[in-house]
């Protein structure tokens, strides 16, 4: 691999991470203003672990994270990884991540595209564990 391609992998890759700091925080503070800055306003949301399929768009979902208490509001221990982060090309990227929010167990997996010179989730399909 070339040096200036290497660069720029790094960078994205910096960027990417960025934007998944960024969905963490928005989650652990139930900031949607944050949240609407990193998803694409046509994202989705999707999980099946109870059996039945939850497909929301980001008009749907927003509201919800707008009516919980934060987990920072109650104390919760921000806990948070990025397992792993992969490109596609220049413009996809994947990544598995990890978070917690009360009694649930996240793993997520958010695919983002680079648009409007902006790295951004389109997709988080996640599966949660109840925990404590």
């Amino acid at each position: 691999m070339n040096v200036n391609k290497k660069q720029s992998m790094n960078t994205e890759f910096v960027a990417v991470t960025n934007v998944i700091s960024n969905y963490f925080d928005g989650l652990y503070n139930s900031d949607t203003a944050i949240l609407s800055e990193v998803f694409h306003p046509r994202a989705h949301y999707v999980c099946a672990t109870d059996g039945t399929l939850l497909h929301l768009n980001m008009d749907e979902y927003f509201p919800i994270v707008d009516k919980r208490p934060s987990p920072a509001s109650r104390g919760e221990k921000q806990n948070d990884r990025i397992l792993s982060v992969e490109f596609a090309g220049p413009v996809t990227a994947y990544a598995r991540v990890e978070c917690s929010i009360a009694t649930k167990f996240f793993t997520d997996f958010l695919t983002l595209i680079f648009v409007g010179k902006k790295w951004k989730i389109i997709s988080k399909v996640f599966h949660y564990d109840i925990i404590g």
